[in-house]
């Protein structure tokens, strides 16, 4: 896969990740952030899911069979995978690799399981943990989805403990209370991981030894 040029040269990008129970209004976050920062490339999973409403392949999810995924497990071809919610999901290894190596920023949408996987092979990698402002709000908006039934719906809300039981583990956490200021909150922490000084001290490696030099 090729990738566009960055602006970082031959430095490696960044990899992101986002998690949060569901309802917590994770992917809305960051398909804001991504029209923010069209620079980020979202890496599309893999998933034993069925396809919702308007879902297309390769676009929000591969969608594969069982069978399929667990054979693509034994070849080794996942940076992470997990089961969540009792449907599998998987990011592809090559996928973010080949991104990273052209200068470009990764963002995985991932659940806690997957990027503690993230956090033991990419060790620099940045996370964040997306928490509801309530219980009651969690709730109102898996129930506002309109596109699960009561069973997933009480699964998912049960399963959200467990999810956020691991928020303390993550680099950051955002409330996503009112959308807008959690959008700032996840824009800021990315520009502020760009201004690191390994980061630019490679960028600006020339500038800094014209500066030092002696006139």
């Amino acid at each position: 896969m090729s990738a566009p040029t960055s602006t970082l040269g031959s430095n490696e990008g960044t990899l992101f990740i986002v998690a949060a129970p569901s309802g917590a209004g994770k992917s809305t976050l960051v398909n804001a952030l991504l029209e923010r920062e069209p620079e980020i490339s979202l890496s599309t999973s893999h998933t034993t899911r069925p396809p919702r409403s308007g879902e297309q392949y390769g676009r929000h999810y591969y969608f594969v069979e069982r069978s399929e995924f667990e054979r693509e497990v034994l070849e080794g071809i996942f940076l992470e995978h997990a089961q969540v919610h009792g449907n599998f999901y998987g990011t592809s290894r090559r996928t973010v690799q080949d991104l990273l190596q052209h200068g470009r920023d990764v963002l995985l949408e991932i659940d806690w399981q997957g990027a503690a996987q993230v956090r033991q092979k990419k060790p620099d990698c940045v996370s964040v943990f997306i928490l509801p402002p309530s219980r009651a709000e969690l709730e109102r908006r898996l129930r506002g989805r309109g596109s699960d039934s009561e069973e997933v719906i009480e699964r998912r809300l049960r399963n959200s403990r467990g999810e956020i039981a691991h928020a303390h583990e993550f680099d950051y956490i955002i409330v996503n209370d009112r959308f807008e200021d959690a959008l700032d909150s996840l824009q800021a922490i990315v520009r502020a991981v760009r201004q690191r000084s390994v980061l630019q001290c490679q960028r600006h490696e020339s500038l800094i030894h014209e500066l030092l030099t002696e006139s």
